[in-house]
């Protein structure tokens, strides 16, 4: 072969690598929109059926407005997160002391006007356990009320959110007497990545928040439903 046909071949390799790329950032950055989209629609549906509900029997208790407060602040978030990815800038946030049972009684406050209209009995499981970790409140919110909602579209009649010691890790779980997951919770997240179905995104969402928390998303075996457990590095002492 000679120099011009080896140089041609060559720039025909790189042009067509060049493509490649171009093709998974374009697919990266719409999937990054998409997510953004799907993280406002949730927590905007979850504080205006909070608030109509909530109304109807009168003024809304501190408990209800800091959860529905709670919820906006989600929206936000997602909001920012579309900002970014217009501008082309790496998510970031500040990083506190969060009380997961506190957190969870917000997010479970935020949603249960939700549940209610889907006829779903959501409840949060009592806890003695303190049980702090540090994290990004929000982010953290974000990843219960994907679980939370995911459960309520997809389980059954009862929805149980809880939070669990065991050892030095905190488990946020929720649980569903509803069919259980059709498939693997990697497979399912790994599907949405790919744009390949909707139902994993919340998954996918909750799985990267837990890692950039030093923990994972996993399911847990269950007699019937569907039982999903955040692990979290907790802090002790």
């Amino acid at each position: 072969m000679s120099v011009a046909a080896s140089g041609g071949w060559l720039a025909a390799l790189v042009l067509v690598v060049a493509w490649v790329l171009l093709q998974r950032g374009v697919a990266a950055r719409h999937e990054a929109i998409t997510r953004a989209c799907h993280e406002l629609r949730g927590p905007l549906a979850a504080a205006r059926l909070g608030l109509e509900l909530g109304t109807r029997a009168g003024p809304l208790s501190v408990a209800q407005l800091r959860a529905i407060g709670s919820e906006l602040g989600r929206a936000t978030l997602a909001l920012d997160d579309l900002a970014r990815v217009r501008e082309g800038e790496p998510g970031d946030g500040e990083s506190g002391l969060v009380d997961l049972r506190a957190l969870l009684a917000d997010s479970v406050e935020a949603w249960r006007a939700t549940a209610a209209a889907a006829g779903v009995d959501l409840r949060l499981a009592e806890s003695a356990a303190a049980a702090v970790v540090r994290g990004q409140r929000l982010r953290l919110a974000q990843a219960a009320g994907n679980l939370i909602a995911n459960a309520i579209e997809h389980g059954g009649r009862r929805v149980e959110v809880k939070v669990e010691m065991s050892g030095g890790v905190a488990q946020v779980g929720v649980c569903d007497d509803g069919p259980g997951l059709p498939d693997s919770v990697a497979a399912l997240a790994g599907h949405a990545r790919r744009g390949r179905g909707s139902r994993g995104r919340g998954l996918a969402i909750v799985a990267g928040i837990a890692a950039v928390h030093g923990g994972q998303l996993r399911a847990v075996t269950a007699p019937r439903g569907a039982h999903l457990v955040i692990e979290l590095p907790a802090l002790t002492g």
